[in-house]
């Protein structure tokens, strides 16, 4: 019989992108992603959020009988009453940019960013269905593209996990005029989740941001790029074509190397700072890393609010 830790490394590789990309369909791989993690070494996101419902109050006089938690009672021999997620479940709105930069796969092929962020998505909406809580999806590129409102009925993971398949990447980031729509059709607040490599002016994502900050929603970023965006592993004569236009370089990647990482930190160092004043939470991942990332963020940032800051039906 296998140990525990063989089980472990058996479902724990199901986090690993190069895995995960020879399966094809996404509800499979969101599911794998959500089972790896809940058997990895990371703390249960089941502690402290409830399935069943959503949380526990001390019986005060006057409360209905029918709603003790008596298996509670048993072992404090204290009174609790169950609050149900009706009362208290997150309303969730993932916003998945599909435009033409996120195609971008590497020179030898694999997981381009968007396939690792639909993944990601994917995965945290299988999550958000486990605990009851609502969930919807935007897409968008030069303009709002798909709008799913939240729902928390099963049928609703199904119909997101099919948009997101059926979502092809095209046109520019536009987060300046694509985002003022978007924040129009969030309608009741929330918590907003992004997921984008972010290649927008910073002074529109700003004001894109901090709009949805002013509507009361709570907002985080997952900022993807591929490791080739960071590192710039690139050595021999290349040539560089745009995703979003029709620019082309051909030139030694060598010579501009330094001068490259050094602007794109900048650039994160610019990125993660107005995140920062805009009481936004923001994570850089690549598209090499865990998913686990993402869920262990989403989920350390849940912890630290708390489910009495987040907004209600």
């Amino acid at each position: 019989m296998a140990d525990s830790s063989e089980n472990s490394e058996s479902v724990l590789k199901y986090l690993d992108p190069h895995v995960l990309e020879r399966i094809k369909r996404l509800d499979i791989r969101a599911r794998r992603v959500v089972e790896g993690f809940l058997t990895g070494q990371h703390r249960s996101p089941y502690n402290g959020f409830a399935v069943e419902f959503a949380s526990h109050r001390e019986y005060t006089q006057g409360d209905e009988l029918k709603h003790i938690d008596w298996k509670v009672w048993s072992k404090t021999d204290r009174l609790y009453i169950k609050e149900y997620e009706e009362e208290t479940n997150l309303r969730c709105h993932i916003v998945l940019d599909c435009s033409k930069s996120m195609g971008y796969a590497g020179p030898d092929g694999g997981w381009r960013k968007f396939d690792y962020a639909a993944t990601a998505a994917a995965s945290l909406a299988y999550l958000l269905q486990q605990q009851q809580d609502a969930v919807g999806l935007i897409t968008f590129n030069t303009d709002v593209a798909t709008v799913m409102p939240p729902r928390s009925s099963p049928d609703q993971l199904r119909r997101l996990m099919h948009e997101m398949e059926a979502t092809e990447v095209d046109d520019q980031t536009d987060v300046g005029s694509a985002f003022p729509k978007m924040a129009q059709q969030l309608r009741m607040r929330g918590m907003v989740v992004i997921f984008s490599d972010l290649f927008a002016d910073l002074e529109d994502l700003k004001t894109a941001v901090q709009e949805l900050r002013l509507r009361k929603h709570e907002v985080m970023i997952f900022h993807v790029m591929h490791d080739d965006e960071i590192s710039f592993p690139f050595r021999d004569m290349t040539k560089f074509v745009s995703l979003e236009s029709d620019d082309l370089l051909n030139t030694d990647p060598r010579a501009l190397r330094k001068a490259y990482i050094e602007v794109v930190e900048k650039y994160l160092a610019k990125v993660k700072k107005m995140c920062g004043s805009a009481g936004v939470d923001y994570t850089l991942v690549r598209t090499d890393d865990p998913l686990d990332a993402v869920l262990s963020r989403y989920l350390a940032k849940r912890n630290l609010k708390g489910r009495g800051s987040v907004a209600r039906k």
